[in-house]
């Protein structure tokens, strides 16, 4: 473990690097690196402090890169000692990526090495690093979105290492197939779509004539990513955050320039920020991985946000483009496409298909462990969540033996960050029953 310390205002940072396997079931194998900074209040830094680990949503995304006492880290630093963790393979935790994973021999490769990067491996890194930081003693967990889902895990597994949970919008379903997942998500990725159309009308003609424009002709990003009316419609995603649709909006009211006789091209300004908003050369594991963490069992995800696309033709953009239909943008999928159209992707097209067709993975919960705990648990479930169905959170949050919820429309799925201090003190304040 490598360990270096610098100051930003108001805060001390430490730089952590740790060992552990790659695969924790042979902990005498490969070894990867997992990266943590350390955050503590500059007029603490020396004191005793609990500490807390926050887990990022994912699958895939490092942890979020704050500066001083951003967000909810000014509320927990009045009380501990935050590790705000590079989950494996991703930011500085050895990362997995199509250059990264070129050196493996081939496809198949690959993909066993990344079922090692689900939740399961997640927690047991935790586990390990834990131990070394405290001596033993058990810590707080906050869990955003798929770090939630992290977060579940590690009650059902090794509750021994918690202190209390803190849960945003992340309580996963203890069962559902990615399948129940999707046709659960696909109404109410239409539910935010009419909701961005009742706020900007004008929208509706923009987001027509750009897919149609899309469809008649071969768009290439300056980024190499090629973008089809598909991939247009995935810009949905942002539909879930709270200033989400105001975003959305100011990228199509731009999205066209004059360039004489009459012929309007996509500006080079849309085209960049387009790019931006769709590349996962930040975050290849999220595609690569993100049904996955939902399977449990020998049932394969076989592209599960595809399939259950079919259902759902008000979602067919030819169909929409061929009648007087609004264009319906799509939210947190996953579909084979990305990894043709994504030069990210596109090498690890062949891997992503094998950990689709993938019938051996492991359960992520215990039900009969959760309805037993005695840890001290609160989760805030965002009503309408783009990201996570409010039903399964509810029926989980049943499952969970003390767990007190705070529903709220206040927020959306980033109501951790946008929020700031608040939704923290709201859950440290429910766990301790001091509400």
């Amino acid at each position: 473990m490598s360990v270096t310390s610098y100051r930003q205002p108001g805060v001390v940072l430490t730089d952590h690097v740790f060992g552990v396997p790659l695969d924790h079931a042979n902990p005498g194998g490969e070894q990867i690196e997992v990266y943590a900074r350390e955050v503590v209040a500059g007029s603490r830094h020396a004191d005793g402090l609990p500490w807390l680990v926050y887990l990022e949503g994912g699958p895939g995304c490092a942890a979020r890169r704050f500066t001083g006492t951003q967000a909810w880290l000014e509320r927990a630093l009045t009380e501990y000692r935050v590790l705000l963790l590079d989950q494996r393979g991703t930011g500085r935790s050895t990362p997995r990526n199509r250059q990264t994973l070129a050196a493996f021999a081939g496809p198949g490769a690959q993909a066993d090495h990344l079922a090692h990067f689900r939740a399961d491996s997640i927690v047991r890194d935790c586990e390990l690093i834990r131990r070394r930081l405290t001596g033993g003693a058990p810590w707080t967990v906050l869990g955003q979105s798929f770090g939630g889902f992290c977060a579940t895990h590690y009650l059902s597994t090794a509750p021994e290492g918690l202190r209390e949970v803190f849960i945003t919008g992340g309580l996963p379903s203890l069962d559902a197939h990615a399948d129940d997942v999707y046709r659960a998500a696909y109404p109410r990725m239409r539910r935010k779509n009419e909701a961005h159309y009742a706020r900007y009308p004008q929208d509706v003609a923009r987001a027509r004539e750009i897919a149609a424009h899309l469809a008649e002709h071969d768009v290439t990003l300056p980024t190499g990513y090629r973008l089809t009316p598909e991939a247009f419609q995935s810009l949905g995603i942002l539909l879930g955050t709270g200033t989400g649709s105001h975003h959305l909006h100011y990228l199509l009211e731009n999205a066209f320039v004059p360039t004489g006789g009459g012929r309007r091209e996509l500006s080079d300004g849309f085209q960049e920020a387009v790019a931006a908003e769709l590349s996962f050369a930040r975050r290849p594991l999220y595609a690569a991985l993100h049904e996955a963490c939902y399977a449990q069992g020998p049932r394969p995800t076989a592209w599960s946000a595809e399939r259950v696309r079919a259902g759902f033709p008000a979602f067919d953009a030819a169909a929409a483009l061929d009648g007087d239909s609004p264009l319906l943008f799509t939210g947190e999928t996953i579909h084979p496409w990305h990894f043709t159209a994504d030069p990210a992707l596109r090498p690890l097209r062949e891997c992503a298909e094998l950990l689709a067709a993938r019938t051996d993975w492991p359960a992520l919960y215990d039900p009969a462990r959760l309805a037993a705990t005695d840890i001290p648990v609160a989760a805030a479930v965002y009503h309408d969540d783009l990201y996570v169905e409010t039903e399964h959170s509810l029926r989980t949050a049943r499952a969970i033996r003390g767990l007190r919820t705070w529903i709220t429309d206040e927020y959306e799925h980033d109501g951790v960050r946008a929020g700031g201090p608040r939704v923290l003190d709201r859950l440290i304040a429910l766990a301790r029953d001091e509400v």
